[in-house]
């Protein structure tokens, strides 16, 4: 999920502004991308769910698996919406004009719900595993989870800097 929700999810973003080639090769790209990360995260939600049954753990007790659950369906949802209304067979061109902003909107909160999700979910990790006495608080592996999750963090806010900075060009000048 994190590769998926995460990593992909963000160069989709980013596609626009780092692909080069025509408008359509760089739709594709974002909607490819979009749906690698979308089957990723459906995969992710099937192991963990499949886990939870064999050990007979409660499901969606826990407000990273609210998170993480919201996420999947808003993404999905985005997703289908985007397809449907900008790829095929293509909303008309004042419906996708008005539909974009909230698009791109949309699609960055679910990029933050997702690094929100990830770091609520290696601190619920980090809890467990200290209240189990597996590792202490001060240990390697906590100090890892710890740096993980700030890195999680400065990455999304350069990637949401990135989505939402003007392009080569298109800064007005005085």
């Amino acid at each position: 999920m994190l590769i998926g929700l995460v990593v992909i999810n963000g160069e989709a973003l980013l596609a626009y502004k780092t692909v080069s080639g025509t408008k359509n090769l760089k739709k594709l790209v974002h909607l490819t991308l979009q749906f690698l990360a979308m089957v990723l995260s459906l995969i992710g939600l099937w192991t963990v769910w499949k886990f939870h049954n064999e050990r007979e753990i409660d499901h969606l007790y826990t407000l990273h698996s609210w998170l993480g659950l919201s996420c999947i369906i808003f993404f999905s949802l985005q997703w289908a919406t985007g397809f449907y209304t900008f790829w095929y067979p293509g909303g008309s061109r004042s419906g996708r004009a008005s539909l974009l902003p909230w698009h791109a909107l949309f699609g960055i909160f679910l990029y933050v719900l997702a690094i929100t999700s990830s770091v609520s979910g290696l601190l619920e990790k980090s809890i467990f595993m200290q209240s189990a006495k597996m590792i202490g608080r001060f240990s390697t592996e906590a100090m890892f989870m710890n740096s993980l999750g700030m890195l999680l963090i400065l990455l999304g806010a350069l990637v949401v800097l990135a989505v939402v900075s003007p392009g080569a060009g298109k800064i007005d000048t005085y």
